[in-house]
């Protein structure tokens, strides 16, 4: 058996396009013209094909360059390898247009309604030819999307990343507490105790959602729930109408506090910092228009 893998033993796709073009205008320098390269570098090549492969490939004279017997048929079975890879490299070109051609997106709520976008308005400038679809829903429900193949990238609001996915940050969040102005607590003159906040009564988002799994873990999962909700904005609403205090996302509420709808009450010894994650399924990197998004978010 020759020793060596094939990689060693067949020459490579340029050195079989140069023999092609050899044959084609019936001179070495020609060849190297048509191809973009030194005559000096095309003449290396056919050496070290001649080498590789222990025959004499072109006769160099004056006049050109003239295939010997074993050029030509060596430039036979070359002429269907380069057709073979040419085939090789359009499949692979259909399958990077049918990922190209569509992007699927999941995305924890406070992501999906305040950055998302944004960003995807960004990428439609840069692709105009890629159908997006934003699948919005808690953190959890983002991994199992991710996991079951039904999204090409996520992001995520929680303190941990979901097993089975990789992740970058992309952002960072803080989550504060907010009222009605008609609230007693909109008129305290000294911040909220973490104690006093645990003992109270709020509209919380859902268990599974990334706000909520940060309160639970700042209040040592003692938060009370007056309403669960599923939506950033429905917490939000209820918390404008004056149904009670919730924690909510810096994100999601500067044009409330803006306009005095809602109220922010400091609170003392709580940190209720995180970080926005892109994730994605461990050992699959993100190509093609989701990767292009993640590149977006970074900007």
């Amino acid at each position: 058996m020759t020793a060596g893998t094939l990689a060693h033993r067949v020459p490579d796709l340029g050195g079989l396009e140069l023999l092609l073009a050899v044959a084609r205008v019936g001179s070495l320098g020609g060849a190297a013209r048509e191809l973009g390269i030194t005559q000096p570098a095309a003449s290396s090549r056919i050496r070290s094909m001649e080498r590789q492969l222990g025959v004499a490939l072109v006769d160099r004279s004056p006049r050109g360059s003239r295939l010997t017997d074993a050029g030509a048929l060596v430039t036979d079975w070359a002429r269907r390898i380069v057709e073979a890879a040419e085939a090789f490299d359009a499949g692979a070109q259909a399958l990077r247009d049918r990922r190209d051609s569509r992007l699927r997106v999941a995305a924890s709520m406070t992501i999906a309604e305040y950055l998302l976008p944004g960003w995807l308005l960004a990428l439609r400038a840069q692709r105009p030819d890629t159908a997006v679809s934003l699948l919005a829903g808690n953190s959890a429900s983002v991994a199992e999307r991710l996991l079951a193949d039904e999204a090409d990238v996520g992001f995520v609001e929680g303190l941990t990343v979901p097993t089975g996915l990789d992740s970058a940050v992309i952002a960072h969040d803080r989550l504060i507490v907010v009222t009605a102005p008609s609230h007693a607590w909109a008129r305290r003159r000294r911040p909220l105790a973490a104690e006093e906040l645990a003992a109270t009564s709020l509209i919380l988002r859902e268990k599974g959602s990334g706000t909520r799994q940060v309160l639970d873990t700042a209040l040592g999962g003692l938060a009370r729930p007056l309403i669960e909700l599923s939506s950033t904005t429905a917490v939000k609403a209820a918390a404008v109408s004056g149904a009670g205090p919730a924690v909510l996302s810096e994100l999601a509420v500067g044009e409330e506090l803006a306009m005095r709808r809602l109220i922010r009450v400091p609170v003392d010894g709580l940190v209720l910092a995180r970080e926005l994650r892109a994730v994605w399924p461990t050992g699959h990197r993100p190509a093609g228009p989701a990767r292009d998004l993640l590149t977006l978010t970074r900007g």
